[in-house]
């Protein structure tokens, strides 16, 4: 007996049971007309999102954190004002982004700014983007800050410039440090990618709303998407894991 006839069977019941129902309920937001090919159409959308929100939070957050930390470690009587502008700059992005619902700034990408747009999913990675990129400047510049200023003078005593000292000596000491703090912020992006349906994004909780409007039952279709979710996370977190476990393996060695 497949599915199918197994629905027919309960759905001929004058009173089918709690467990019954629950199945007709579940098959109606999985299986019928191939709905879980929506879900994993929203799946592949959600890690695309995911993947190139994160690129431009990284790239973002690497240049704002890097530009701040170049202004608050100059020494005393050393003043670059093309560097204090753009530490300025910097400030007030990290500020408004950092003090603005993620909701609000999706809204005004999506209907404001990009509102003739049609790809929008790529306005919601955008903004998804440049909401992370706030708040990974922040945990980069916390891990270079923490490190002893002798890192850099020496880098610098070496005739390596200040962008390579960072790339080089810098940035791979700090990234050991802020390594669980990144993992935390960019699970919180994944997460964050289910709100870039109200820009009419097309990811898993886009079609789980549609599909709730075509069967008048919530509960399957959300924890469908909800389950989704969860494995994406202990897939990422797991991944993490083996990075932080590689990184103190080498540190022994």
């Amino acid at each position: 007996m497949n599915f199918s006839q197994l629905y027919e069977q309960f759905a001929a019941l004058e009173n089918p049971g709690f467990w019954q129902e629950a199945y007709m309920n579940f098959y109606r937001a999985w299986f019928e007309g191939n709905r879980w090919m929506q879900y994993f159409e929203g799946l592949g959308v959600t890690i695309l999102v995911t993947i190139i929100a994160l690129l431009i939070g990284v790239v973002l957050g690497v240049l704002v954190a890097v530009v701040r930390t170049g202004h608050d470690q100059q020494r005393k009587g050393h003043h670059n004002p093309i560097l204090a502008l753009l530490n300025m700059v910097c400030k007030v992005y990290v500020t408004v982004i950092r003090g603005t619902p993620m909701m609000v700034q999706l809204l005004i990408m999506g209907f404001v700014i990009f509102k003739s747009s049609r790809n929008h999913s790529m306005v919601g990675a955008l903004a998804l983007g440049i909401n992370s990129g706030a708040y990974v400047a922040e945990i980069i510049r916390g891990g270079l800050m923490s490190l002893d200023p002798g890192q850099t003078e020496a880098g610098r005593s070496l005739g390596l410039g200040y962008l390579t000292t960072m790339r080089c000596i810098v940035v791979p000491q700090a990234f050991k440090a802020i390594l669980p703090a990144l993992g935390n912020e960019f699970i919180t992006l994944l997460k964050d990618t289910s709100l870039i349906s109200v820009v009419a994004g097309t990811e898993i909780v886009y079609f789980a709303q549609a599909i709730v409007a075509r069967t008048y039952e919530p509960m399957w279709p959300y924890l469908i998407t909800a389950v989704m979710y969860l494995i994406l996370v202990l897939i990422f977190t797991w991944l993490q894991g083996i990075l932080e476990r590689r990184l103190r393996a080498s540190d022994r060695r």
